[in-house]
């Protein structure tokens, strides 16, 4: 490969990163960020949630136990 063959492909990939920025950024522009009141709302329901399932799936976890123990014993 010559000279003016590498060069020409580092421009093409430098100039594709900074497309890929240019259009990652503007994309971020149009996002619709949440105030603090709202963040906080949507967070705890999701903490909340998650620990409901987590406490159901144990519960669950634990009978599906017994019952198999009960039928092996």
């Amino acid at each position: 490969m010559g000279e003016k063959t590498k060069d020409k492909k580092k421009s093409e990939k430098k100039a594709q990163k900074t497309s890929w920025f240019q259009g990652m950024k503007s994309e971020f522009k149009k996002v619709i960020w949440p105030d603090k009141k709202t963040l906080a709302k949507q967070t705890a329901a999701v903490v909340s949630v998650s620990v409901f399932l987590g406490a159901l799936i144990s519960v669950i976890d634990v009978i599906v136990k017994y019952g198999i123990d009960l039928l092996v014993k």
